[in-house]
């Protein structure tokens, strides 16, 4: 009178599913992470200000989360304004990044808006929401049509 460890009384997943579930929970964090990051890479070319197009320009400095938390903003709006908006990141820790937050005052998470000419339209010290950045983008292209 043992116990009875035949397969045909276990209780739980067959082997075959159990050898599926950890490459299907991989897989479904890596699908999770992968929808998590943003939608492309910004230029950081900011010598594309003024060059014929309106242009957005996100400051960002990677020690604070305003400007990440921007930058989902501008995921969420980016599609609507291309191609007739250049949408551009200015990091405070290059030289150029750094030159441009300072000539206009500004920290993590300002928005700069500047006509087709270079002109600056507007400027956001961080926006709170979507809305808010979309209604400046609209604002300022309109002010240079």
């Amino acid at each position: 009178m043992g116990q009875d460890t035949t397969r045909s009384t276990r209780k739980g997943l067959p082997p075959w599913a159990r050898m599926l579930v950890t490459p299907l929970i991989l897989l479904v964090a890596a699908a999770l992470i992968w929808s998590q990051l943003p939608k492309g890479a910004y230029s950081t070319d900011l010598s594309r200000i003024g060059d014929g197009q309106p242009a957005l320009v996100l400051i960002y400095d990677s020690t604070f989360m305003a400007g990440m938390r921007v930058m989902g903003y501008m995921d969420e709006i980016r599609d609507d304004y291309t191609p007739q908006v250049h949408f551009l990141v200015a990091n405070v820790g290059t030289p150029d990044g750094r030159r441009l937050a300072d000539q206009h005052g500004v920290r993590d998470g300002a928005v700069l808006l500047y006509s087709d000419r270079g002109t600056l339209v507007e400027q956001l010290p961080a926006p709170a929401s979507v809305e808010v950045l979309r209604q400046a983008l609209d604002r300022s292209l309109m002010a240079t049509r």
